[in-house]
Formats: C-alpha cells, sequence, structure tokens
C-alpha cells in the first residue's frame, strides 16, 4: 500500500505541474461548484494524481477524515489549503 508521503508527493506532483495553483486545482476538481470537494470529488483527484484505484477510496475517506475540520463529509477552500500547506512550502 502506498504510504502517505508517497500519496502526498503524488498530490504535489498534479497540483504544480498541471495547475497554475492550488486555487486552480481546487475549482478545477469542485465539478459541483460548491466550494467543497466531496468525497467522490477527492476520488477524481486521486485518479488524476495516478493513485491506484485499489485503495483511492480509503485514501480519500482518510484525508477527508484528517482535514475536515467542519465535520461536513467534505473537504473545502481553507481546509484544502492546510492540506496542501503540509505538501508544498510557500512560495
Amino acid at each position: 500500500m502506498a504510504t502517505k508521503e508517497i500519496i502526498l508527493n503524488k498530490l504535489q506532483i498534479l497540483i504544480t505541474n498541471h495547475f497554475e495553483s492550488p486555487e486552480a486545482a481546487f475549482a478545477f476538481f469542485d465539478k459541483d461548484g460548491n466550494q467543497k470537494l466531496n468525497k467522490g470529488e477527492i476520488v477524481d483527484m486521486l485518479k488524476q494524481a495516478e493513485i491506484s484505484g485499489f485503495i483511492r477510496g480509503i485514501v480519500a475517506s482518510k484525508l477527508i477524515e484528517g482535514y475536515d475540520t467542519s465535520r461536513d463529509e467534505a473537504v473545502d477552500w481553507e481546509e484544502f489549503k492546510a492540506a496542501v500547506a503540509e505538501i508544498q512550502p510557500e512560495a
């Protein structure tokens, strides 16, 4: 199983190489435009980051569990920004 470091590294590569900013990545994956990433949207992001299909659902659940401080079963922009700050040093 992929380690947290490997998963976070793949997410960093995705955000850095395919988007101009973390905000652009968030907006791209927020398919319903509700300013939150639900589990399905996070799974799509993990798929784009080339995380194995076998563990995507588990990883998405763990990401929500770890960063959803509002406990609404989704990751909003502020929560996403906190997650990105862990994997990407401030520019």
